[in-house]
């Protein structure tokens, strides 16, 4: 039997209403995220697939494909469900060499969302979300920028990914900010801080690399102790874990096969116990 979705909610900025549980789109490209995945209708099913178990949160960004993951999306997708909420990114490019170079002045940020919206499919995007902080701009330029998109309505809610306490409170002065993405996941922790910022001001939580690509360190040996007791993978657990350890956390697993998206959504049915969360994370 699939299982479908079955994690708590919560409300991006407030009023947008998803499952926890999300889908994270960047598996849907080329090798090392540049180009066109090598069987496209697959990608479709995949994304089909996401949708029709209950997942309503798909993050994405312009620098996967560089373009392809947006526009498989929109082609798939669009016209969206009224309860799909489709996150992307920006403020990187990628060239040939596959670099992840940061761009993150206004005028490019301004492009960057018009491409998006185009590949898409949609006037206005439920989430943009800065994919990196530029070190030759200043944050609060980035963020005016989207800021005044956000003004115009071209984006609903704007978001952060990979930043710093200060950086994220910088941005907070000039707008609204309803989500963060940084990589965290049960082997690294580096983030805790962040997350305890956005769990005191209920800010979502988007965590990359929720799975560390299967090396969770230390870990290892406590979550083949207990995905044995629940007869479920080391990956499942690791979603659960991430699920029960804050309300605000959104993990967003990706995946560009079907039975591993059916095994990602079937986690969010697993409930560890209090001594199982402990012996995790200590």
């Amino acid at each position: 039997m699939t299982l479908r979705n079955a994690s708590d909610t919560f409300d991006i900025g407030g009023e947008l209403t998803i499952h926890r549980l999300g889908y994270g789109a960047m598996r849907l490209t080329g090798e090392d995220v540049i180009g066109e995945p090598e069987d496209v209708e697959n990608a479709r099913r995949v994304l089909q697939t996401a949708v029709s178990l209950g997942v309503d949160f798909i993050d994405t960004a312009d620098s996967y494909g560089p373009g392809v993951s947006e526009r498989l999306i929109g082609e798939t997708l669009a016209p969206y469900a009224d309860d799909l909420v489709v996150a992307t990114k920006g403020g990187l490019v990628r060239n040939r060499e596959g670099e992840w170079l940061k761009r993150g002045d206004p005028d490019s940020l301004r492009n960057a969302v018009l491409c998006s919206l185009d590949r898409l499919r949609t006037d206005t995007i439920d989430l943009y979300q800065y994919h990196r902080v530029d070190p030759d701009v200043d944050i609060e330029d980035s963020v005016t920028a989207l800021a005044e998109l956000k003004d115009d309505g071209v984006i609903d809610h704007v978001g952060l990914s990979n930043v710093s306490i200060e950086q994220l409170e910088t941005a907070r002065e000039v707008v609204d900010i309803a989500t963060v993405q940084n990589q965290y996941n049960l082997g690294n922790r580096e983030s805790e801080d962040v997350l305890e910022v956005c769990e005191a001001d209920d800010i979502g939580f988007i965590p990359w690399f929720p799975l560390g690509a299967g090396d969770l360190g230390q870990k290892e040996s406590v979550l083949a102790d207990v995905a044995d007791a629940h007869d479920a993978s080391t990956y499942q657990v690791a979603l659960a874990w991430l699920l029960q350890h804050s309300d605000v956390i959104l993990p967003i697993p990706g995946t560009s096969s079907i039975s591993h998206l059916k095994q990602n959504v079937a986690a969010s049915h697993l409930e560890l116990t209090d001594e199982e969360m402990r012996r995790l994370d200590e």
